[in-house]
């Protein structure tokens, strides 16, 4: 690709000099060149956007498609192209598929698949063989082939002894153990938060206890083992304060919330849309503020899409049966910048590169491109339309959003919206 020029640019990157500034940026050869007040055209390729602001790739760390096994859902390459128009250049894939990526031949299958592509595919290995709970998979044969980091999606270990010698193995080659926080005893069969909307309209509850109990015990653990923790996609006001005292008592945790959790409450379960089942359920306007407030004060590490395509025979039936889960990445950005500011919201999509142990340089001249391209200002509202995915299970439908993506610069290439 020839050079590219990004015409009067607002930089969006709290480590750059350029932060907040209006730039043009030239970028040969997948390299950022030149950074400046005005750059001549000469032969490059322009993009000029209306208000145009550009930050470090954004990343998301916990993103579900399908392929190998559930391709209806979605495939590897149509997801990776879903996150390029979404504004992401990094993205963590799960290990929910069939079979489930638990050894090497698996990692090396999905980042095969991944290849030619703008955003850079990062395989999450199951933490155990088939992600039943019983025994751990080969961790350091895929931390060699690139795992990033270890978690069974949305199961959560029941045997604190096996989370305990996962902690402690893991530590022999420095990588990330994730832990989904649901104590399935308390949990059992809940379908949604339980409050008086669960009451209310005679639906099965999830406490917030069984997520609070669950951080808790995984942070005796921690407490115990040392090691890398990472609890995804918090959901109560406690379990930011539970995070906020180990993180003050030195304890190596980092968390996430899903977008959902931040913009969403159990209210709009009242019209049984089996797109608002969610795991972690949409929980109450109080939790919602603390999940606000956890992000702002950096106590929550970064935001998620938990972009989980279902196909429509796992949503269009009975609340009871529907499976759980929502798709997020269109919505994601929209989403959060109706809630946050600009610099909040672009710092919740790359604050967890550097722990997933992928690179993050401050936008200056002589790093590799990796830019996302948008305007904070463009206000819409997210409609099926706008739904680029395979499936359409979106729990952000007809939500106002605040911000569009333009695209990104990653890899050599650049992927622009229509």
């Amino acid at each position: 690709m020839g050079a590219i020029l990004l015409k009067d640019a607002t930089i969006i990157d709290a480590t750059s000099k350029h932060h907040g500034k209006k730039r043009d940026i030239l970028v040969e050869n997948g390299k950022v060149v030149k950074i400046a007040a005005t750059i001549p055209t000469n032969d490059a390729k322009v993009v000029k956007k209306d208000n145009l602001h550009v930050s470090c790739g954004w990343f998301d760390s916990n993103v579900c498609f399908g392929e190998p096994g559930f391709e209806d859902r979605e495939t590897i390459s149509n997801g990776l192209k879903v996150a390029a128009a979404s504004g992401f250049t990094h993205i963590a894939l799960n290990a929910n598929t069939e079979p489930v990526v638990d050894n090497k031949s698996g990692i090396q299958y999905v980042k095969g698949k991944a290849q030619g592509h703008a955003v850079s595919l990062h395989p999450v290995g199951a933490l155990t063989q088939k992600s039943k709970g019983e025994h751990l998979a080969e961790l350091y044969d895929m931390t060699t082939e690139g795992a990033v980091s270890f978690y069974d999606y949305q199961h959560p270990i029941e045997n604190a002894n096996l989370l305990k010698i996962a902690l402690q193995y893991a530590q022999n080659f420095d990588a990330l153990v994730q832990s989904f926080p649901m104590n399935p005893s308390i949990a059992r069969t809940g379908l949604v938060h339980e409050e008086i909307n669960s009451t209310k309209l005679g639906l099965k509850g999830i406490p917030s206890l069984s997520e609070e109990l669950q951080i808790t015990r995984d942070l005796y653990l921690l407490e115990y083992t040392g090691g890398k923790l990472h609890i995804p996609t918090i959901s109560t006001k406690k379990s930011v304060a539970l995070i906020k005292e180990a993180k003050k008592k030195g304890l190596d945790v980092s968390c996430s919330v899903s977008i959902n959790n931040l913009c969403l409450t159990d209210d709009t379960l009242a019209s049984f849309d089996t797109n608002y089942k969610l795991l972690p359920p949409l929980r109450t306007k109080e939790d919602v503020t603390a999940l606000k407030k956890g992000l702002e004060q950096g106590v929550i590490d970064g935001v998620t899409s938990n972009h989980d395509p279902r196909i429509i025979e796992d949503k269009k039936t009975e609340f009871d049966h529907a499976a759980f889960g929502s798709i997020g990445l269109e919505s994601c950005f929209g989403a959060l910048l109706g809630v946050v500011d600009v610099e909040t919201a672009v710092q919740a999509l790359i604050g967890l590169k550097k722990r997933f142990g992928l690179p993050c340089n401050a936008i200056s001249e002589g790093v590799n491109a990796d830019l996302t391209l948008f305007s904070p200002s463009t206000t819409w509202k997210f409609e099926t339309k706008h739904i680029l995915s395979t499936s359409k299970n979106a729990a952000m439908l007809e939500q106002p959003m605040q911000g569009k993506v333009y695209g990104v610069f990653a890899n050599k290439k650049l992927v622009l919206n229509e």
